[in-house]
């Protein structure tokens, strides 16, 4: 194609989706789950420049609006997957167990088909993983499923070179456990980490003491800096564990150093949900329909939503994908609810627990005026397996139409339409 019609082109579809987010668009008869409070029936939710501008049973439409009838459809947030590993990224390799200097953000392919999975899910917020098969696997990262060509594409946060645009990712139990330099034990584990926070800790010294003594500044070392921004408070520990004594390791190693944590998998939550709560720590579940692959995962059973709950711990789901298909999320919370979590709760656990656990609510997870405008419309109730994601909308902007028979090919077809997928060993 010529390169003055495709230069032509490029801007006319720009101006085309601004012109879209100019304008405000109404979506009426819904039956609306905005999460922060009751489903309002027969509702409408009003767009604009990509943030929501309003919403509510009885509200005025403006008159330049496009309206969008809804009628028999549900409208929800979009959902928010607090652990994946879609992108095709990496983490760290096997010189070392603890990686706090690899950034997920290096190693994420922008344009991963796998992607696709997620959008048609109704995923879009994802926080990408670097593995687990480390104690500390590297930065993990924050994005929204936008269709992108680089990286800046996807991320939430601004800017990618000074800001911080993710958490970090740490493990514990048998994933990390083999032939030196990593550990043979638990209690090696835990002292390997241990031992790093206390350099972090130094160096940290060292560079408070620098403020007036320049002369005394360190070499710089990325690996401490990660870890500095965890102690201060600016970068989250996700930390995969599964067994209820390695919950209770990571919850004490948190403490130790004053860092905030979020537990993953957490395969045994059930028989410490008490402590966990005790603890103030919020947990992300997964749930499988066929349990194994590890001893340590041996007793996962989806009653431990509903005994965290109990409990108040902060629930909240993720698809681990490929461990679970990015595609079938909604079935968590189903799954959850079938064995005694309130339907409110879990579909809380798909949305505003997970943005709470990014630190992310004041934008995404609920439906509110002045949050961005990612929600998702379903054929019908959000936890039913007769209902279907029809559409995704991400800032205003529709990444998934079920209608198109392109999308559609990715929410119902085989591993076929993702050639890229590999098999994922350590999660």
């Amino acid at each position: 194609m010529n390169t003055r019609i495709l230069l032509v082109l490029v801007f006319v579809l720009n101006a085309l989706v601004l012109h879209a987010q100019e304008t405000p668009v109404a979506y009426t008869g819904a039956l609306i789950y905005t999460i922060n409070g009751t489903p309002l029936e027969n509702g409408t939710l009003i767009v604009q420049n990509g943030k929501i501008t309003a919403i509510g049973t009885d509200i005025k439409i403006p008159n330049n609006a496009k309206i969008n009838d809804v009628t028999g459809k549900a409208i929800m947030p979009g959902l928010i997957d607090t652990h994946s590993h879609l992108g095709n990224g990496s983490g760290g390799d096997q010189s070392d167990a603890l990686h706090p200097d690899v950034r997920l953000l290096d190693a994420l392919d922008p344009m991963a088909v796998n992607l696709m999975k997620a959008r048609a899910g109704g995923i879009t917020t994802i926080n990408i993983m670097p593995g687990s098969g480390h104690l500390m696997s590297g930065q993990t990262l924050y994005i929204k499923t936008r269709k992108g060509k680089v990286i800046e594409d996807l991320t939430i946060c601004n800017n990618v070179l000074t800001a911080i645009c993710g958490g970090m990712k740490m493990a514990n139990g048998t994933n990390s456990m083999r032939d030196k330099p990593f550990p043979g034990t638990r209690a090696k584990s835990a002292a390997m980490v241990r031992g790093l926070f206390v350099k972090a800790q130094e160096y940290q010294k060292k560079l408070a003491a620098a403020k007036t003594a320049p002369e005394k500044a360190p070499e710089r070392d990325l690996k401490m800096e990660g870890l500095i921004e965890i102690l201060e408070g600016k970068r989250i520990v996700h930390f995969h564990t599964h067994r209820h004594d390695d919950v209770l390791t990571a919850i004490r190693i948190s403490k130790e150093f004053g860092f905030k944590i979020v537990l993953h998998h957490v395969s045994e939550a059930w028989k410490v949900a008490d402590e966990i709560a005790d603890a103030k720590v919020p947990v992300s579940l997964i749930f499988i329909d066929s349990p194994g692959g590890k001893m340590e995962a041996v007793d996962l059973l989806p009653k431990s939503g509903m005994a965290l709950e109990k409990a108040g711990v902060d629930v909240a789901f993720h698809t681990d994908d490929p461990i679970t298909d990015s595609r079938l999320f909604l079935r968590s919370a189903a799954i959850a609810v079938r064995a005694g979590m309130t339907k409110t709760k879990a579909l809380e656990g798909l949305t505003l627990a997970g943005a709470r656990m990014l630190e992310l609510d004041n934008r995404i997870g609920s439906l509110e005026k002045g949050k961005d405008a990612d929600f998702i419309i379903l054929s019908g109730d959000p936890l039913s397996v007769y209902s279907h994601v029809e559409q995704t909308w991400i800032e205003g902007i529709k990444v998934f139409d079920r209608a198109d028979s392109e999308d559609k090919a990715y929410a119902v077809g085989g591993y076929h339409v993702y050639p890229e997928a590999t098999t994922h060993v350590h999660d």
